[in-house]
């Protein structure tokens, strides 16, 4: 996989510097000459420090939201969760290296709780091998976070939020962006874009980029075994020994296609995609690192058929619609066969005819997926706006095994449909008000275990549910660059089909998960401004508050020594916080900045059940195993001209801080005793050297480089100091 990839990138990037090749400088391209388009890319360089229109608009919302330019990123190794960083009250948590399972945490919510979007369609059950780590920055030229209450044009069951991905859509008439990196752990990630605008409004673009880790690095681990020979096994669980991961190689490759017409009568936007992905993960421990795997893998593969129309003005003045549907069909394949026992030193030895390193399992779990989203905005003119939107999403998951299990011959499907209309006023210039009211129903079919044990029976079952949930935004210039926004919205999260029926491997899913409901508030102070014409200042603080009923947390189980994800619902939970964000640049010289959030997530349910009069042990406490205290700041220093007209060095430095937080209750234990996840602090450094007004670029990047021990979760250690190096070329006309 590994010389297929850069032979790949080698080939590609002869035919586009080739194709580029003609157009010398001083030549006409179509009607546009060479030194235009310079002045274009010289704006473009100030994006680097300056946020574009976009981004400013999104940051303008009455909702608790934020823009995030990826252009100052692209140059970079991150991947789209890595540049989300950026945001106030974001926090990414991975169980390990490249390919590793990833939750986004924002505002003391996540995984399920934040759902993702890219150009404004959900991407609920889209699979493994299209994450949002997997997916290079690149991909996009901004990203929208909004925290807590969420515009009725997503359609979204979230209560922690929504990011929405927005990719790039060129105006140039050609244009091809390419690049290549390599770097520890034998990681390579390359990725291809190009695409062509005609006169006559016809559209293609290409996207292409893959990912492959060997995770080879070195962890600390406990509870060592040493196998002995004629038989037995000795182990110390106190002492840590110093091994390298040996069974984590991980490699994912996408490619998508886009074809349809821009800028016509009939239609702004019609476009045509296929996207195909796959990926391979081979799987080294369990939910805690407590033992070693030798050969249990995972492998899959996502095709998603979609069609996207967008239309201003249709039918009348002032009424706009977008329309999106979507099939994906994608395979999992969880691999559990072999007939040996590893150690952590990679030793094994024969299972003496017991087959499976957990249990035997060769599963594949085949997910059918439709979305289809409606939106309709009706401008009123001085009274108003109106916002209409359905979105409509049905999963249907199918398992095939040659394991006995009786629960595969009933299907999982699970089927929503969210309805959303607002009306939007603005009653001064300066004033915004937004009030909104969405209807939820869900309604899910599958296994239910009529037992526990190994003779267990399942019978189909249903599960429904609907609620109404209504809210309002509202925000007010206070002064021209102060802005005061406040948001409140009765909300619902309906289950996913992984809280609901597992994954078939290390997540146990429950059938009986009831909806959360929650009522969300948020507060927000936005400061925004230029002055003595180089200087640029941003600053934003936000209270929020929340109050959730039947929450769904995920915690670990132990069953018979293997550690699984399990879900389940609790009462009530009280989030109380705040968040902060400043970022100051000067002209096209220097910016620095940096975020900091406090959470308080508790324990707000005072029985243990409904109905008992038995006091809830851990009512008033902090919720278990969630970050609560986390920062992080970056500063970049830009040397313009250096070697050349349109040639820029940039030299970047980021700290990022979180704070220890236990596995479990902080009331049960004694403190020398707790399971935390640690205090810990990383460095990381990127120097970036672009050329000719970005079209050569090369950095380099050295990330965790005072090697610390680094923890997203209770003892899953990430990797140590490592080392990268990526070539990127881009034309346009």
């Amino acid at each position: 996989m590994k010389i297929n990839s850069c032979i790949l990138f080698s080939l590609l990037l002869v035919s586009l510097s080739v194709y580029a090749g003609d157009n010398r400088d001083g030549k006409k391209v179509g009607n546009i000459r060479k030194d235009s388009i310079n002045r274009e890319k010289l704006v473009d360089l100030d994006e680097v420090i300056v946020a574009t229109s976009s981004v400013k608009a999104i940051n303008k919302t009455a909702f608790n939201a934020v823009g995030i330019d990826t252009k100052s990123l692209q140059n970079t190794t991150q991947n789209l969760s890595d540049a989300l960083r950026q945001a106030p009250g974001m926090k990414l948590r991975e169980a390990g290296g490249v390919g590793s399972d990833m939750q986004l945490m924002m505002d003391g919510f996540s995984g399920k709780h934040v759902k993702v979007f890219i150009d404004g369609v959900p991407q609920d059950g889209v699979g493994a091998s299209f994450g949002l780590n997997n997916i290079p920055v690149t991909y996009a030229d901004r990203i929208e976070v909004y925290r807590g209450v969420v515009p009725v044009g997503f359609g979204t069951d979230a209560i922690g939020g929504v990011i929405n991905v927005v990719t790039k859509r060129n105006g140039m008439r050609w244009h091809a962006d390419a690049s290549y990196s390599y770097g520890s752990f034998n990681t390579h990630k390359s990725t291809v874009n190009f695409g062509q605008r005609f006169q006559n409004g016809l559209t293609y673009e290409i996207d292409f980029f893959q990912n492959y880790s060997d995770n080879n690095y070195k962890i600390d681990a406990t509870g060592v075994k040493h196998f002995l020979e004629g038989g037995g096994s000795k182990q110390n669980s106190k002492l840590a020994e110093r091994v390298e991961r040996f069974n984590d190689t991980y490699h994912n490759e996408a490619i998508i296609g886009r074809i349809g017409f821009v800028s016509k009568e009939w239609a702004d936007r019609l476009m045509f995609s296929m996207t195909y992905s796959n990926m391979y993960k081979e799987i080294q421990t369990d939910a805690r690192q407590t033992v070693a795997f030798g050969q249990r893998h995972r492998k899959g593969w996502s095709l998603l058929p979609a069609i996207e129309y967008r239309k201003c003005n249709i039918f009348v003045e002032g009424l706009d619609i977008v329309m999106t549907a979507n099939y994906n069909r994608n395979m999992t394949n969880n691999v559990d066969t072999s007939t040996y026992e590893y150690n952590w030193l990679g030793e094994c030895r024969y299972k003496n005819g017991r087959v499976g390193e957990v249990s035997y399992q060769d599963t594949k779990s085949y997910n059918d997926n439709w979305n289809a989203t409606l939106t309709a905005k009706y401008d009123l003119g001085r009274i108003g706006k109106l916002t209409l939107n359905h979105v409509f999403s049905a999963i249907n998951r199918e398992t095939k095994t040659v394991t006995v299990d009786l629960s595969n011959d009933i299907r999982k499907v699970t089927n929503k449909n969210i309805t959303g209309l607002s009306y939007q006023l603005n009653p001064l210039q300066e004033w915004n008000v937004t009030a909104f009211a969405k209807y939820y129903d869900q309604r899910n079919t599958g296994p239910l275990a009529l037992s526990s044990n190994s003779n267990t029976t399942y019978i189909k079952s249903h599960n429904n549910s609907s609620m109404l949930g209504y809210g309002a935004a509202t925000s007010y210039n206070i002064l021209k660059p102060l802005m005061a926004k406040f948001s409140y919205e009765r909300a619902c999260r309906l289950p996913t089909l992984e809280e609901l029926f597992g994954d078939n491997d290390l997540e146990r899913g429950l059938f009986t998960l009831k909806p959360e409901r929650s009522h969300n508030y948020n507060f927000n102070l936005v400061y925004n401004t230029r002055f003595a014409k180089k200087h640029s200042l941003y600053l934003e603080g936000a209270l929020i508050y929340r109050l959730t009923k039947d929450y769904i947390k995920r915690t670990t189980e132990n069953v018979s020594g293997t550690y699984y994800g399990a879900y389940s619902n609790h009462g009530r939970v009280k989030t109380k916080g705040w968040n902060m964000g400043v970022r100051y640049s000067y002209s096209r010289l220097f910016t620095i900045g940096g975020n900091f959030t406090q959470m308080n997530v508790r324990d707000d349910e005072k029985l243990q059940e409904t109905g008992s009069n038995q006091a809830n042990l851990t009512y008033g406490a902090r919720m278990p195993n969630l970050p609560y205290q986390f920062a992080n700041g970056d500063a970049t220093v830009y040397f313009n001209g250096l070697g050349g007209r349109g040639n820029v060095l940039s030299c970047n430095y980021e700290i990022l801080y979180t704070h220890s937080f236990p596995l479990f209750s902080e009331v049960y234990g004694k403190s020398s005793s707790k399971m935390l996840v640690p205090t810990q602090t990383s460095h990381n450094a990127t120097v970036t050297y672009s050329m000719k007004h970005g079209k050569y670029n090369f950095s380099l990047e050295c990330v965790n480089f005072t090697d610390a021990s680094l923890y997203d979760n209770f003892n899953l250690q990430k990797a140590g100091r490592a080392f990268y190096g990526k070539i990127r070329v881009r034309f346009g006309a």
